[in-house]
Parts: structure tokens; sequence; C-alpha cells
């Protein structure tokens, strides 16, 4: 009689020892020690994290030597102000936090289907593709499927891309950031943002003329913050003509914040396109802003369509995804 065989795989048949890796799956470790590493890995504090957790320190504390007793590895490295993960506790909070998206998937999935939902989208871009693609792609998808829930953030890529990592989004709309390893992403280059300079309506180089790059240099500038694509190749305009840079200059990300800056004052604010589009567009802001004709162009770096590889997409996100792409074709 052929031997029967755990259809789990924690075990090779019957009389078996399980080996190291099956140990570790009948060793205690929980879901909560999945998230105790997760937010150590996010906070790099033992009391932040035990914030996050909902327990007291010395709890957390204890749920970290568990896991360093069932490891036989130390996790984590006592600095002056907080903790530092070591190699191994960085190879456990990336392996967690595939686990505790998973989880929260068959969550998502089984709430759906007891609600009767279409499913829900967590998706983030920058500002051009947010305008362009992701709102008329959500428009179109919440026409056809009424019941999916989209949730969308509109941040730089340095930010998305680190919550993509992070697993709160299922893609983004955006660019790899310079310093992080490519080989995490699987990307699909969809567009190029060109950008524009906006003024208050009535502002002196709103004149109806192409202006130059040095007449701008004497007024105040409104900047995303430094090492955005939008301000990499505003900057390199000046450098190339060989132009000081502004030295008058607000840094944010918010557009707001920009918009109001520019509507109240003599400032200047390079955007996209796609923005001062909508702002000057009767259906759109309809705003009292002026786009400044220039002799020069502000081209920007392209954005991708970005998963992190080999993470499956949900159902709703996989049609999100997928419509977007069909869209750009």
């Amino acid at each position: 009689m052929a031997a029967l065989r755990d259809p789990t795989g924690l075990s090779d048949g019957y009389g078996e020892s399980p080996g190291r890796s099956e140990t570790l799956l009948r060793s205690g470790l929980s879901l909560r020690h999945m998230r105790m590493i997760a937010a150590l890995d996010d906070h790099g504090r033992v009391s932040a994290a035990a914030q996050v957790m909902n327990i007291s320190q010395p709890a957390a504390s204890r749920m970290i030597a568990e896991m360093e007793a069932v490891l036989d590895v130390k996790l984590c490295e006592r600095l002056p102000r907080g903790i530092t993960l070591t190699p191994y506790g960085k190879a456990l909070a990336r392996r967690a936090r595939s686990i505790l998206l998973e989880m929260r998937e068959v969550d998502r999935e089984i709430s759906e289907l007891k609600a009767g939902k279409g499913g829900s989208v967590f998706l983030g871009a920058v500002t051009a593709p947010a305008i362009e693609l992701a709102v008329p792609a959500i428009r179109e998808i919440r026409r056809i499927y009424p019941r999916i829930e989209i949730t969308m953030q509109v941040e730089t890529s340095n930010v998305l891309a680190r919550e993509l990592i992070a697993t709160r989004h299922d893609f983004i709309i955006a660019r790899i950031p310079d310093d992080l390893n490519p080989r995490l992403f699987e990307a699909r280059v969809i567009g190029v943002e060109k950008a524009c300079l906006i003024v208050r309506r009535g502002h002196p180089l709103a004149k109806g003329k192409a202006v130059r790059l040095e007449e701008t240099a004497a007024y105040d500038w409104v900047f995303q913050s430094g090492g955005s694509p939008l301000r990499q190749a505003m900057e390199s305009n000046f450098l190339n003509r060989n132009i000081a840079l502004p030295d008058r200059i607000l840094n944010t990300s918010s557009l707001l914040l920009t918009l109001v800056m520019v509507a109240q004052s003599d400032a200047i604010a390079p955007v996209s396109i796609q923005v001062a589009k909508f702002i000057q567009n009767p259906e759109g802001l309809a705003g009292a802003i002026d786009v400044v004709q220039t002799e020069f162009d502000i081209e920007v770096r392209p954005y991708s369509l970005i998963t992190v590889k080999n993470r499956a997409l949900s159902p709703a996100a996989k049609m999100l995804h997928d419509f977007i792409l069909r869209e750009v074709g």
C-alpha cells in the first residue's frame, strides 16, 4: 500500500522527521510575529513597533526574543536611538511582508464574497499620469463595475515605490527611484511627461510672447523636493544654459500649496502639462493661472506601470492594471 502523504507538504510521510524548513513551520511563529518584524523594519524602534501592535514595549521585546529563540539567530541590533535589523532580520521582514500581503488578500476576497462587492484596488501615481491615465481608467471601471472600491495615492515616485515594496499598493504609475534595485520590480514604460511653467494671471511673464529662461531667474520658484524628476529636468535647463539656479525657492510636494503660492504671488512653478490644462480648462478648475510661453522645453523622464516582481495582483487590481495598459496601447 502506498504511503499516505501530508497534503500540506509539512512532512515527507509517516514516521519521517521534518526538515529544517518544516520545523520552522511547526515552530509556533505566528502572524503576530510577522507583523512585529515588519513593524520593526518600518519604524526602527521597539517602542514604535509596540505602538503599532497595540502592546507594551516589554511584550514587544518578548516577541523579538521568541523569534530569535525559534530561528537561533539575532534579528536586530540595539543602537543608541532605536534598533537596526541584522541581515537575518531583514530576510525575515521581507518574507513577512509577502505573508501579510497574502493574508490581506485572503481577508479582502472573503469580505468581498460575503458582502457581494466587486473587489478593491490600491494604487499610486505621480501627478501627470494620475490625471491623464488613472482618473479616466477609474471612471470607466467604476461605470462598468460600480462596486469596486479604489484607493489612490498621488505622490512622488520616491514615496510610491517604497509604499509598493511595503505592500501598501497593488501597483503604481511612476518611476523607479535611482536608489532602489530595479530587479525588485516589473516595469513597463507607458508615457513621457512634458512640463510647463505656470504663473498667476497678470504676471509680468504672462505677456503672450516666448520667455527666455534667464528672465525667470529673478522670481520666486515653487519646486518639488530635491531629486524629483520634474525638478531635475528644470534644473538641467538652467545648468545646460550656464544660467545660475534660482535661489528663492519654496520646496513642497503639495500641488494645492503650489497653486496657492502661484495664484497669490509672483512665484513660478513647473508642473506637468496635464495639470496646467486641467487648471485652465472650464471643465477643470478654471483657475486664474496662466501658462508661460517659453523658448525652451521641459521634458521629464518617462513613467512606467510598475508592480513588484512575482507578486500576484488581485482580480480587481489586475482588471484596472490591464485596462490602463490597453488604453496606452
